[in-house]
């Protein structure tokens, strides 16, 4: 096993990694993920393979430290301790690991135990991502939820007794028959929970394509009534001492997910398992998602994109400013040899005119541009103007 390189003399880059794990118990009604139930012997051979690749592809990795790994679905803590173990035991025997390697996993409270949660921890995983939604069982049965409030309450109790003192809890607005009361009553129980979590994820339900709300939409709150919902959560959450760092993300000082900010920075990450995507040297590819060819060790990337320069500022732009601290205007010109206003005249000044972008001076790091919290509520209308047609 490699040690691991905190100082980084011989891995100067940083690396992001996610594993996907693309198993549940049973799909949410909302649900468009690369997820489905799968018997025991289907997951033993999908941990085999996912070894498999993260072992062959390291060769290409030599230059980096891993500075975070995401183990994403799906439901990641449907597999046995054992193999979650054995999948990190494959990264760390392999890569270069951070000393203070961020490594998260996202658990469903329906598929929790004492016996998991201790080897999770054992095995490395030292930030959970636990899946609410909301402690209205009523709306958790309307989204397809396989687990109740309790279930939740429980398992939120166990992993804190199991000494993980870095969680993140999954919050949605926009759910079938939620209303403002029932939406405050989750948030004080969430944020009432002792320990409370460090990180909080408020997101908007989305009608995707292809699932069973999309066939058969329920009745869902208005336009106007869910940008209340999202007024509630922001402001109830900064007095509860959560400071908001991205547009649907809360957390504590110092608990903001690394993981995440690598994504909204462009940094590079490498995926591993069916559907995963990659971003390496302004290169993005994604992994086949047929599971059959993967269990037979028939790899194949596809949608192999290299960015052009437009497209690298494009996501510079709309990857950045959902951040709530913006984009630097230096780090644009660094980037790009030239100015934000040269590439996008009018546009930041037609924005900030608006009341949906701000700029601010920084004697240390220039100007930067970010959304106002009126921006972040119309985020999608602002961020369409940086896309080059």
């Amino acid at each position: 096993m490699r040690a691991p390189d905190e100082a980084g003399f011989f891995c100067p880059k940083a690396l992001g990694v996610y594993i996907h794990i693309p198993f549940c118990l049973r799909k949410c009604l909302y649900c468009d993920f690369l997820s489905g139930p799968a018997d025991l012997r289907v997951q033993e051979r999908y941990v085999n393979a996912l070894c498999r690749e993260i072992r062959e592809e390291s060769t290409k990795y030599r230059g980096y430290r891993v500075e975070t790994v995401f183990l994403g679905g799906g439901t990641p803590s449907l597999l046995k301790g054992e193999q979650i173990q054995r999948i990190l035991g494959t990264l760390y025997g392999c890569y270069h690991m951070a000393g203070r390697c961020e490594i998260s996993m996202e658990m469903n409270p329906g598929t929790a135990d004492w016996e998991k949660l201790t080897v999770f921890r054992k095995a490395g995983v030292n930030r959970l991502s636990i899946g609410l939604q909301s402690a209205s069982d009523d709306e958790l049965k309307a989204l397809g939820r396989i687990h109740s409030s309790e279930d939740f309450f429980h398992a939120y109790r166990l992993a804190a007794e199991a000494g993980f003192t870095n969680i993140n809890v999954d919050l949605m607005t926009g759910i079938p028959g939620q209303t403002p009361e029932s939406c405050q009553d989750t948030l004080e129980k969430v944020v009432n929970l002792k320990p409370a979590p460090v990180h909080i994820s408020a997101y908007s339900l989305i009608i995707e394509e292809g699932t069973p709300f999309y066939e058969s939409t329920p009745p869902l709150p208005g336009e106007e009534e869910e940008r209340k919902l999202h007024e509630m959560t922001r402001d109830f959450l900064r007095g509860q001492g959560y400071f908001r760092y991205e547009i649907s993300n809360y957390a504590k000082p110092g608990f903001a997910c690394r993981h995440n900010q690598i994504y909204w920075q462009r940094g590079d990450y490498a995926g591993f398992g069916t559907g995963a995507a990659s971003l390496i040297d302004n290169v993005r590819f994604t992994n086949s998602r047929n599971l059959e060819s993967y269990l037979n060790n028939e790899r194949k990337r596809t949608d192999c994109q290299h960015l052009s320069l437009s497209e690298q500022m494009e996501e510079f732009m709309f990857l950045g400013l959902r951040m709530t601290e913006g984009i630097s205007s230096r780090q644009f010109l660094k980037n790009f040899g030239k100015t934000i206003d040269q590439v996008y005249p009018g546009i930041i000044d037609k924005f900030c005119g608006q009341g949906l972008l701000q700029r601010r001076i920084s004697h240390k790091d220039g100007e930067w541009i970010s959304l106002t919290d009126f921006g972040m509520d119309v985020s999608n209308y602002v961020m369409a103007e940086f896309l080059f047609t």
